[in-house]
């Protein structure tokens, strides 16, 4: 019986660890999240606006300059339209300053149809002139608050915050956040060039340019 007694102990306990494996330690089932479902590319809504003084003699050199940089920002990483917004009142210098900022947007590039004129609500008729966009940034996780179970388990699966850094660095260096929301529009490609090519080729031509063949032939000199 003693025997017995021992061999059925070591039986169950045996059972219980294979449970305990097949079970991947979560208690409860459910299979754990992988690193790529845990931590994903997100972005999240910003603003990058500029605020102008408003003075009697119009736009200073600085402020054109301000005006030029948030032009090409809002090129580069820019979502929707800029909005120029000039304090409510009766102030004709705050309203012809709002004006003279939209054009100087113009001037740096920005389409008309892009600018946006408001007026908001101001505690002084002289208060500065907005200018700015919306924008969208990446959220870049703070792995250093992200727990990290690195002790004793009896699975496979990955620890808790594995996958945090490679998403905090790729955020980081990502160029434009927009990106992660979808794939850019593909330009046109340049048919014009491909036909004369396939043209010059069917012909028994070069169809090489003569910038090519004299590129070329440096090469074939330099070789000699």
């Amino acid at each position: 019986m003693i025997r017995s007694s021992s061999a059925t102990v070591v039986a169950l306990a045996l059972g219980l660890a294979v449970s305990g494996c097949a079970m991947g330690g979560a208690g409860d089932g459910s299979a754990p999240l992988t690193p790529l479902s845990r931590y994903s590319l997100q972005v999240e809504p910003g603003v990058d606006r500029i605020a102008l003084a408003v003075h009697d003699s119009g736009l200073s050199a600085n402020q054109r300059a301000a005006l030029a940089e948030l032009a090409g920002r809002y090129s580069t990483s820019g979502s929707g339209a800029i909005r120029v917004e000039a304090p409510a009142g009766d102030d004709p210098v705050s309203s012809s300053q709002a004006y003279a900022v939209r054009a100087a947007l113009q001037a740096a590039g920005v389409p008309a149809e892009r600018i946006q004129v408001a007026a908001y609500s101001a505690p002084d008729p002289r208060a500065p002139v907005l200018a700015g966009f919306e924008t969208v940034r990446a959220r870049i996780p703070n792995c250093a608050l992200e727990p990290r179970d690195l002790g004793r388990r009896f699975s496979n699966q990955s620890s808790t915050g594995f996958g945090c850094a490679v998403t905090a660095n790729m955020a980081a260096q990502i160029a434009d956040p927009r990106d992660i929301l979808g794939a850019r529009a593909m330009t046109p490609a340049d048919s014009g060039r491909a036909a004369v090519v396939f043209d010059r080729y069917r012909r028994g031509q070069a169809s090489s340019t003569p910038q090519e063949e004299l590129v070329q032939g440096q090469v074939s000199s330099a070789v000699e």
